[in-house]
């Protein structure tokens, strides 16, 4: 299989926070956030495999601020890494600045994996990431590690067999 580049990976979501998305402070909930980031996610990882996907884990969400009711929230997904049959995905959120000059800020981020599968939900193989930019090249960097402690704490890995961890707190061996 050919590398795909991320760029191809890109789906961009823009929501508007109604008051039947927000909790009892009038900011978005948690969970429709996570819907909006895993429904973009999804869209992101087909992108790259051009197969049905499904969600395999939530590896990582950050809700750094508070989306109040009345914002304008955009969600920024690309494969970072791809793996056999696994991708994993990061989701960028920014707010909007609606009174100023509509200036975009970063609120929120989050990882997720998503798993290319058949018809009868096997999982099938997805082609490689090229990551062409800095922060792809980050990502795409660092994703072996977040994967390789995953399978650690899941106990499908021994802290032995993890060489990118090894090397990220021993250095090269």
């Amino acid at each position: 299989m050919n590398k795909k580049p991320a760029s191809v990976s890109l789906s961009v979501m823009t929501e508007i926070v109604l008051p039947n998305d927000t909790n009892n402070l009038n900011n978005l909930f948690g969970g429709q956030l996570l819907s909006w980031m895993d429904r973009c996610a999804a869209i992101s990882a087909h992108r790259h495999c051009r197969e049905t996907v499904v969600t395999a884990t939530v590896n990582h969400v950050s809700f750094k601020e508070a989306i109040p009711q009345g914002s304008i929230v955009t969600l920024e997904a690309k494969v970072s890494r791809a793996f056999k049959t696994s991708m994993e995905i990061f989701i960028d959120v920014f707010t909007e600045d609606q009174r100023g000059d509509g200036e975009k800020t970063k609120c929120n981020e989050a990882i997720y994996t998503f798993v290319a599968v058949d018809n009868n939900g096997n999982p099938i193989e997805v082609p490689e990431l090229l990551a062409e930019s800095v922060i792809e090249k980050q990502r795409f960097d660092g994703a072996l590690r977040r994967r390789q402690l995953a399978l650690i704490l899941s106990g499908k890995m021994t802290p032995g067999e993890a060489t990118e961890l090894k090397a990220l707190f021993f250095g090269a061996e």
